[in-house]
Parts: structure tokens; sequence; C-alpha cells
């Protein structure tokens, strides 16, 4: 009898992003991936959203390492936060660990890791975990799905990936060793990618998007092209630097990380742009703008992004106009089509032309769809299947996806944030729960609450009401008139009849709290909070927050 292996699920099943999860054999513990979520507009002050390391925290001493799929922060940009707590190695392939060494080391942890490069295909023994790193396609270059052989047989987690057959670094997702492994052994689970599996058909070729862009580029000869896409994403930015050569161009890059991320590409080898034709970005205003091309960060509209500050006139380096074309060659991530917009028609106002994928195929999604799932699902063959990487409504599709490509309808497990299944003799069950809410960053870990947040939501809706009553403890009389001091409720000087009948409310309210209690402060503040609330729902329908301030004297 093999003893069981479990997997614990920290993150990414119902969002996108925070993807970590964690799985156990003989005793140890190996993490997944380890990410970052991005804010939604109701967690306002929020700067970023991590994975609740409770569970982690409990199992330090039983942790082994950290696996990587691949370079995106939603499964790597966690690691500086757990890194302040624990301690432990890190494998992924170069440039994975390059990328996700900026943050770790911005963060000042270095010293508590070891980033241990693994090759395509490799085999690597990690404590008791036997792990294979099988080479996959994504939008970021040199990403793996994870072949764990087990006792229990092989779990395959198959990380980001698309089936791309004309990649641009000619890297494509290994099927041949998928279906060796399922010929072999067999896969006894899969965990597989679900971000498009409400997509019908198959993701086009990162390769399309080149011929897309050369063509853009050629149609506005003479005029400076500025683009903007991710800044991980190196193919795109090969083919944006490919395009920029063959029409004559320099290329220079815009926004730190978009400089660290081409010279960290440059340094691997998957960059090709010859240094002659890479200038920097305080020598383009100096050039004709026909022979410039920038490559910028801000596809996603961030407000203080290279791209936004452009829009805004306030860039230190380029100050865009009638002879710039802006192409933005990214999708909006879903919650951040809002700022997009913005800074699309702020740079028409400036007189630039933008080029958008509602536009021109400037874009195509890292992501597989449905044709794509259906393809990995027959070559794999799992007895079981769990939905990873989406949200609710991406794993319920795909579960139905795989039921339709014959996978037992009760070997296919519907997961969440928090659950843990185990992997025994007799099959895949639930078994338990762990931890798993949102741990907010505002500045620093642990800064925001839900309480917290409930508190600004108020305050971003209804205002906030102070009411502050100077009273004397030795005849519970008040030494001042009451005074209220209101932010986002109403706008004072309009309102000086309803403050004038709310201050006539809280002196009622004083005194009838004395009376009750001789003046003891909570209740004097139990009762004004009480007497202002229903008085403002009566008179204006809202419930801004009430914060009661007694001043003894």
């Amino acid at each position: 009898m093999a003893e069981p292996v479990r997997i614990t699920f920290l993150g990414g099943l119902g969002e996108i992003g925070r993807n970590c999860a964690a799985i156990e054999q003989e005793g140890r513990v190996l993490l997944i991936d380890c990410g970052l979520m991005f804010p939604d507009f109701d967690m306002p002050g929020v700067d970023l959203v991590l994975p609740d390391f409770t569970w982690l925290r409990d199992n330090a001493e039983r942790l082994e390492g950290c696996v990587l799929t691949h370079g995106h922060e939603d499964h790597t940009g966690a690691l500086a936060f757990l890194l302040r707590e624990l301690s432990f190695a890190i494998y992924g392939s170069p440039l994975t660990l390059g990328l996700a060494r900026s943050r770790i080391e911005e963060a000042g942890v270095a010293d508590r890791t070891e980033l241990v490069p693994v090759a395509d295909g490799e085999r690597r023994r990690i404590g008791p975990f036997d792990v294979e790193f099988v080479p996959v396609t994504h939008s970021v270059p040199h990403g793996f799905a994870l072949a764990f052989h087990t006792p229990q047989g092989v779990i395959l987690h198959s990380g980001d990936f698309k089936l791309d057959m004309t990649p641009v670094d000619g890297r494509m997702t290994d099927l041949g060793r998928i279906g060796a492994i399922a010929g072999k052994r067999g896969v006894r689970l899969l965990l597989s990618d679900s971000t498009n599996a409400e997509e019908p058909g198959h993701t086009p070729s990162e390769s399309s998007v080149g011929a897309v862009l050369r063509d853009l580029f050629r149609q506005h000869d003479g005029r400076r092209v500025i683009t903007a896409c991710f800044a991980s994403h190196l193919h795109r930015i090969q083919q944006v630097a490919d395009a920029a050569l063959a029409t004559g161009r320099v290329v220079a890059t815009l926004g730190r990380s978009m400089a660290k991320n081409v010279a960290l590409g440059r340094e691997l080898g998957i960059l090709r742009i010859p240094a002659d034709n890479l200038v920097d970005i305080e020598s383009v205003g100096d050039l004709d703008p026909g022979r410039v091309c920038v490559i910028s960060t801000g596809s996603q509209g961030e407000p203080m992004s290279a791209l936004a500050l452009m829009a805004s006139g306030e860039n230190k380096w380029l100050k865009v106009g009638d002879r710039d074309v802006v192409i933005i060659s990214a999708h909006a991530i879903p919650g951040n089509e809002a700022a997009v917009s913005r800074v699309i028609d702020g740079l028409h106002r400036r007189g630039a032309e933008v080029v958008h994928s509602g536009l021109a195929d400037v874009h195509v999604s890292g992501h597989a769809m449905q044709g794509e799932l259906q393809t990995l699902l027959s070559v794999a063959r799992p007895e079981y299947f769990i939905p990873v990487h989406g949200e609710f409504r991406h794993l319920f599709h795909h579960a139905q996806l795989a039921r339709g490509m014959g996978v037992d309808a009760s070997k296919v497990l519907l997961c969440e944030d928090g659950d843990v299944v185990a992997v025994t003799d007799e099959g895949v069950e639930f078994d338990g729960e762990v931890p798993a809410g949102y741990l907010y960053v505002d500045g620093i870990v642990g800064d925001v609450g839900h309480g917290v947040l409930r508190d600004r939501r108020v305050l971003a809706e209804e205002g906030v009401i102070v009411v502050i009553v100077a009273l004397d403890v030795s005849n519970g009389e008040l030494l001042t008139p009451p005074e209220i001091v209101t932010r986002g409720w109403v706008h004072a000087p309009e309102a000086e009849p309803l403050l004038d009948e709310a201050r006539t409310v809280v002196r009622q309210a004083v005194h009838e709290a004395v009376a009750d209690s001789g003046g003891d402060p909570e209740a004097v503040k139990r009762r004004v909070r009480s007497a202002i609330g229903k008085l403002v729902n009566e008179r204006t329908r809202r419930r801004p927050m009430i914060v009661p301030v007694v001043m003894e004297a």
C-alpha cells in the first residue's frame, strides 16, 4: 500500500492570480508557484493581494523548496513576501529565476534563498520529490509543465500553456513527452490551466502578431512608433524589434522593468537585438522620429507607468504628438479596462494615433483555448482531473470539457482555494481545508484586514461624519456647542440647515445619555451615533461612517 500524496491549493482557483499550491509526500512539502494578484476596484488603497501564508508558516520545517512553472508575477510575485518569513530554495528555468530575482533582491531577501536553474526535460530529485520539467509554450519564454513521479503515480501540472505550432523561438509544448509519460506509467491526476476554457477553437500563434506589426510599421513610415506590451513578454518584444529593424529604425526601451528584462533577455540569448540598434531613451529626442521605435511599459494603464505619463503629458523622456503612432500590444486584464481607456483617450488628445487589439490583431493570448485543452486531455489521458488557474466559471467549463473528453464524471474534482485533496490507492478525494483567504498589501504585508477594507468602502461610497462633544464630567453639561465635521457626505456650506438640525439632535442625545448613565463617555458615544444615524438616514437616505468623539474636562 503506497503512502498518500496530498495537494493543497492556496490560490489561483477562483480568481486570476495568486497561483500557489503545495504537494506533500513522505512528510515533506514542495511549493508549486507563489504568485500575487493585483487588486480589484473594490479594494481601495490595496497595492497587491497575496495568498494566505498561515498554512505554510505552520509547516515551515517541512518545506523542501518551491518549483516555478514560469516567470509571470501571478506565479512568482509573492515569493519576496514569503521569503521574509521562511527560507527555501527556488527551482526554475534561468529566465524564470532571472525575472523572480528582481523582486526578491528589491525586498532584500536574496540571502534567504538559493536560485537553482533547471533545463528543459530535466528530471530532478528535490528531497523525496521526483520532478520532471516538461517544456511548454506560453507568453513568457521557457515555461514548464511539472510531472511529479510519485508513489501514487504521475501527477501532471500543465502550468500556463498553449499549443503554438510556430512559436517565435521554436520551443513547442512537448506533447511527445507527455504522451510518453501517459503511455508508460499513465497520468494519475492532471491539473490543467483553465484561463480560456470558455473559448472555442485554438489560440493563434504568437508569430502571427509579427506579421501584423511589420505591416503597421511599414504603413507608418516616417512617424515615430511607440509600442507598449508586458515587460516579461520577450517574444513580443523580439517581434517589435524585428519589425523596427526591418524598417530601418533603432530601438529604445522605456520603463524600468522593460529595460531590465530586455537586458536579461539579451544576456540569456533569448532576445536578438544587436547593440548597434539599441539607443538610450535620453537620445530619442535628437533623432528623426521616422527612425525610432520605443518599447514601453504601461499596456494596462497603470497610473504611474511610462505610457500613462505620456498620455498625461508628464513623461520625462517623451512628449507625444501628431507624429507618433502608439501600438498597445496587449489585452486589458479584467478590471483594467477603464484605466486603459483613459490612457488611450489621453494619447488621442495629444494628437497621437493609437492602435490596439480592438483595431488590429496586435495581441494573442498565451493560454490554451478549448481545442488545445482537449488535445492535452487526449494526449495525457488522465485517470483523475482537477482544473486550475482561473475564475470559478473557467474551472466549471474546463471540468465539463474533461467529462466530454471521456474522463469519468466521478473523477473530475472542482476545487477552490483552501481545498486539500489526497491521492491514495483508492483514488483522489477531498481531504480537508486550510486557510486560503486574501492577504492584502498596503505598503507593508498584513497592513489591511477585511475590517479596514470594509471601512474604506463605506468612506468611499457614503463619506464620514465626525461629531465632537466637549463634556463637563462634573455636571454632564456641554462646555461648547457640538462640532460636526463631514467629508464625502454633504458639502457643508450648502447644508447648514441640515447641520444645525444635527447639532440640535446631538445636544438632545447627550442630555438623554447623561440622564440615563450619569455621563459615561461610551454611553454618550452610543447615543450620539444612534441619533445622528437616524437623522442622516431620514434626511438623506445615506449611511456614512459616524465617528463620535467625547472630550472630557
